[in-house]
């Protein structure tokens, strides 16, 4: 029997990625084609330091790190969770394993951004989807088209 829906809530407690290279506060919503989550980047994240001395600003790796937490990662264990059981779920891992970016300004330290991301292809573990990252005001950060494959933990 499938574990059925995760919560947000639950989806987070299985998210594999840690602090500090966890890039989701919250998931906002999710379903069997969408998620949407937030984070913010706080002024001491650890690669500020030298990224760039005196005039920090997020790389764009970490961008798309945190694109792919909330829109692969997170709604591939939503997906993952329909089709198997709870226990079987935390046994496996989504790894993110391709991206086309594009980036179209700057996220500063402090700033909010909220990350939606929409499902194209779900089959045999494997998860394309279409992501996109919003500043505060609504302003079009950054997108991608990704994909994560389920890969068995132990």
């Amino acid at each position: 029997m499938s574990a059925g829906p995760l919560t947000p809530a639950e989806i987070l407690g299985l998210l594999p990625q840690q602090p500090p290279f966890r890039f989701v506060d919250e998931i906002l919503e999710v379903d069997e084609q969408r998620i949407a989550g937030r984070y913010r980047f706080r002024e001491d994240e650890w690669f500020y330091a030298g990224h760039f001395p005196g005039r920090p600003v997020t790389p764009g790796v970490i961008l798309l790190e945190s694109m792919c937490q909330v829109g692969v990662v997170a709604l591939g264990i939503y997906l993952f969770a329909l089709e198997r059981p709870l226990d079987e779920v935390a046994r496996w891992t989504t790894l993110f394993v391709d991206a086309e970016s594009e980036f179209m300004r700057s996220v500063l330290p402090g700033e909010t951004v909220t990350i939606r991301g929409e499902r194209m292809f779900w089959r045999r573990n494997k998860l394309r989807a279409r992501v996109e990252m919003f500043a505060a005001d609504g302003t079009l950060v950054a997108q991608t088209t990704a994909s994560g494959l389920g890969v068995r933990n132990a």
